[in-house]
């Protein structure tokens, strides 16, 4: 799944300009950027996002100042074996595929980026189509010619519930991935501003908050207060939905009765397997930043369905 939050924030600040969208369509080898992955440039030259890392954007940015100003779609292909790969930087071994749409109703309709906005703060994914013919992208699938799907997921989000010292490191690491980050405590000493500053705060009891922000497979849910009271409803919630990532602080003892203690309440053997427990991957961790990057370390490799 390609990253481009930061292009969908920049098209609605930048509504109304005249702009134009590039799209990775196609990858070969070791390519920087996955399929899906976009840059938009602004006719005063700004631009958001990236589709090579850096290697082929100079001539992105040339092409898409041509296709604002009047310009058809064009559709570029880079790779190693090609005089204009190193002239433009893509020595890398890889091959990509470049398709430069006008933001306009005859390539990337500005309506769809609403549309996708829409979706996405529902918890829904949404998939836009475009003929490679034309270069023209809609919400209707095309069922002929040679078409490209791009799917746009909702933002990833983590829900810590536990104000401890590992939740401040977890949620300052996790912001700088670009995931939308909520500490759940009803304990008001521990969740202060202060604490955890720039992150979603939620005093709710752990199953009503983590219940109410709805978890899907682009959420994930960690415990870390070592206080069963508050785990454990939040390990109940979480299980109850489809959420992409369940995990618990604690030994792989204290990890065994847990599981005794949520399959009294109810919980089916195939539920409590979802929880990784002890939570985080094995990197010898020592210390609460450390044992932070091992959990979104795990987090990250469940989003992206690598474990």
């Amino acid at each position: 799944m390609a990253d481009n939050d930061s292009v969908l924030a920049a098209a609605q600040n930048w509504k109304g300009s005249p702009l134009a969208i590039a799209t990775v369509v196609s990858t070969w080898g070791s390519a920087p950027r996955p399929r899906g992955s976009h840059m938009l440039v602004h006719a005063d030259g700004r631009f958001e996002g990236s589709v090579s890392g850096g290697c082929v954007e100079g001539d992105i940015l040339d092409t898409a100042a041509q296709v604002i100003a009047g310009a058809p779609f064009q559709l570029k292909r880079y790779g190693v074996a090609d005089d204009s790969a190193w002239e433009v930087g893509l020595p890398c071994g890889g091959e990509i595929s470049v398709m430069v749409q006008p933001v306009s109703a005859e390539g990337f309709d500005p309506e769809l980026f609403d549309r996708i906005a829409e979706a996405r703060a529902d918890g829904r994914s949404l998939t836009v189509t475009t003929d490679l013919a034309t270069g023209h992208s809609d919400l209707r699938p095309l069922e002929t010619g040679e078409v490209f799907a791009n799917r746009y997921d909702p933002p990833r989000r983590l829900l810590i519930v536990g104000a401890v010292q590992i939740a401040q490191s977890l949620a300052a690491l996790t912001q700088a991935l670009g995931v939308e980050t909520v500490v759940i405590d009803p304990r008001g000493r521990f969740l202060t501003a202060e604490r955890f500053p720039g992150v979603t705060l939620d005093d709710r009891w752990p199953d009503e908050a983590v219940a109410a922000w709805k978890p899907g497979p682009a959420t994930a849910v960690v415990t870390l207060s070592h206080d069963t009271k508050i785990d454990d409803p939040a390990l109940i919630a979480a299980l109850a939905t489809d959420a992409g990532y369940v995990g618990a602080l604690g030994s792989r003892r204290s990890h065994a009765a847990r599981r005794e203690r949520l399959a009294a309440s109810g919980v089916d053997p195939d539920q409590l397997d979802r929880i990784d427990g002890p939570v985080g991957i094995d990197i010898g961790a020592i210390g609460p930043s450390e044992i932070a990057l091992s959990i979104a370390a795990a987090m990250v490799g469940a989003f992206n369905d690598r474990r």
